[in-house]
């Protein structure tokens, strides 16, 4: 079995994790949730690139196999600095504007993300490969990411704010709304309440942990084994009410041995 790093800026990487657990629950994982700092999305470009690259690091000296850099704005700063400086695979996330391109039935698709992932050069480059019949309506999602740090996805202030973001994209007439954050599927039951059923959601979290499966099949793999992944939790906020926040927002039954922000003690 492997041992799998997953970063983010705070919980929203547990959207990935939990796909994770499903389609490989063999392996074993460290969460490392950068909650303290949490949004990256409003910060420099530099300081995204030098704090991820430390995290990343941090966990690579944890023994990890493989890093999934579970943030759209980590990766969208980071990604090549990462995958430079350490020689074990780093598998990223993006906005699925591709295949909501692909899916949409109008051509207009709405892109609900931070402000640094909408601005960021990967980000526009993967934008202008993309068909021009098909229109983006782009918005920037402030203040939902710390109301879900807090433990809000699902309260009236945040289905407030959420429909002040979510107004532009409705009114443009999206079909489609590709959520460009990995925070933001734990907003799938509030967007719902806004957009109805009518509006296809492009969640990237599958198409990430096939990559991440289609890269440990590369790797030489130890037995098999049956027993329940096990999952140590860092973060750099010591806040004992985010484990049981993580729990609650996971649906895998796992093991959570372990939240350590001393762990975090020599990251600068």
């Amino acid at each position: 079995m492997a041992l799998i790093g997953v970063f983010d800026s705070g919980v929203g990487g547990l959207s990935i994790l939990d796909e994770a657990l499903r389609q490989l629950p063999q392996h074993d994982y460290i969460y490392l949730a950068d909650s303290a700092n949490a949004p990256y999305g409003e910060k420099s470009s530099d300081w995204i690139t030098a704090r991820s690259l430390a995290l990343c690091k941090h966990l690579a000296s944890k023994g990890c196999d493989a890093i999934v850099v579970a943030c759209n704005t980590a990766t969208a700063e980071a990604i090549k600095q990462i995958r430079a400086a350490l020689d074990i695979p780093i598998i990223g996330v993006e906005p699925g504007i591709k295949p909501a391109a692909m899916q949409s039935q109008n051509g207009i698709v709405g892109v609900l993300a931070t402000e640094a992932t909408l601005k960021s050069d990967k980000f526009n480059a993967l934008l202008a490969t993309l068909p021009d019949h098909c229109r983006f309506i782009k918005q920037a999602g402030a203040g939902l990411v710390p109301l879900i740090e807090a433990g809000k996805a699902d309260s009236e202030e945040t289905l407030e704010l959420l429909g002040k973001h979510l107004a532009p994209i409705l009114d443009a007439g999206s079909d489609t709304l590709v959520l460009g954050c990995t925070h933001y599927p734990f907003l799938k039951k509030s967007i719902r309440k806004l957009l109805g059923d009518s509006v296809s959601l492009i969640d990237t979290s599958d198409a990430v942990v096939r990559q991440l499966k289609r890269v440990l099949e590369s790797l030489p793999q130890d037995a098999h084994s049956a027993k329940r992944s096990s999952v140590l939790f860092i973060s750099s906020k010591n806040d004992a009410s985010l484990l049981s926040m993580s729990q609650d927002l996971l649906t895998s039954d796992l093991n959570i041995y372990a939240i350590d922000s001393a762990l975090l003690g020599e990251v600068s």
